[in-house]
């Protein structure tokens, strides 16, 4: 693992994944207490401008997670042009720059995103949920090309998820391929879940790499938890007492029927989860001599007492 000694001079790299699954923003603002994607997005862009703010040297990045498609909303790409916004990218007198800047290029670009959602995928009957595990290959990718260019290792990245969506057993095992490579390169996952029922995988992520994990009870306050959770760097955490998780749900998917499973059938050799036994793993194909407990002693025992 890399060395995970931070200071006060870090540089903050914090990289967003934002959770854009359009039917799953759909029932929040529709919920006893709503929050639409709108609402939602103002309080998150206060978030990102506060983050700026801390230090001078802090950074951001934002990845929006959508339906089949993962993008990054900022920075962009050298070769990509700036999309304009409403008022035109005109400067706002009132505003910071650099916050004008970011807001617009997020705003214009979720917006670009949600006109052009490609739905077909939907036909192969992998449910509506977003490409989670593509929104952080992209996010790790991205920063371990920005820490391969920093030589004395001042940059702390972190990454924090922001979902609105049930897990989705199809993508439990790159999920769980992107968590323990984050947890070797000592990159903590935050976790906000904004909306629905708690995520198993997600709980999963955050206790293994040591990062935060919040259920918002009240989304209409979501800048108010961000604020105190999420906004600490990695260096004022070890002065605070966040959020902790008292219990976490540690329940895998098979890798057979892609189902999360209580109890199931583990590989000696692999270590792929079954949900039923198999003399031969479909994974790495070993064969086991072993066999399973016959199901007629019962039957026995009963003729035994009948007699």
């Amino acid at each position: 693992m890399k060395d995970t000694t931070v200071s006060e001079d870090d540089s903050n790299l914090l990289v967003i994944i934002l959770d854009t699954n359009p039917f799953a923003w759909k029932e929040s603002a529709e919920a006893a207490t709503p929050l639409s994607i709108n609402h939602a997005l103002d309080q998150i862009l206060i978030f990102i401008n506060a983050h700026l703010a801390l230090k001078y040297n802090n950074k951001v990045v934002v990845i929006a997670s959508h339906l089949g498609d993962s993008k990054i909303l900022y920075p962009l790409p050298d070769n990509e042009e700036p999309t304009l916004s409403v008022n035109g990218n005109k400067r706002n007198a009132n505003m910071y720059p650099h916050f004008q800047e970011v807001t617009e290029q997020i705003v214009s670009n979720i917006q670009k995103l949600f006109s052009s959602t490609n739905t077909e995928f939907l036909d192969n009957d992998l449910g509506t949920s977003p490409t989670i595990t593509g929104s952080l290959s992209i996010a790790l990718c991205y920063i371990n090309r920005i820490t391969k260019l920093d030589d004395d290792g001042h940059i702390k990245p972190r990454i924090l998820i922001l979902s609105v969506s049930p897990d989705s057993a199809y993508q439990y095992i790159p999920l769980m391929n992107c968590i323990f490579s984050a947890q070797k390169a000592s990159i903590p996952l935050d976790v906000c879940k904004i909306y629905g029922e708690e995520t198993a995988f997600l709980q999963q992520a955050s206790n293994i790499t040591g990062g935060v994990y919040v259920k918002v009870d009240n989304p209409q306050a979501l800048l108010e938890y961000m604020m105190m959770s999420f906004l600490p760097d990695r260096y004022s955490r070890n002065y605070l007492n966040l959020p902790s998780q008292d219990q976490v749900d540690f329940r895998a998917a098979c890798f057979c029927h892609k189902k999360v499973v209580d109890i199931g059938f583990v590989c000696s050799v692999c270590l792929s989860i079954f949900c039923k036994w198999s003399p031969v793993c479909s994974t790495c194909k070993t064969k086991f001599a072993f066999r399973p407990m016959p199901s007629s002693r019962p039957q026995q025992g009963n003729k035994m007492l009948r007699k």
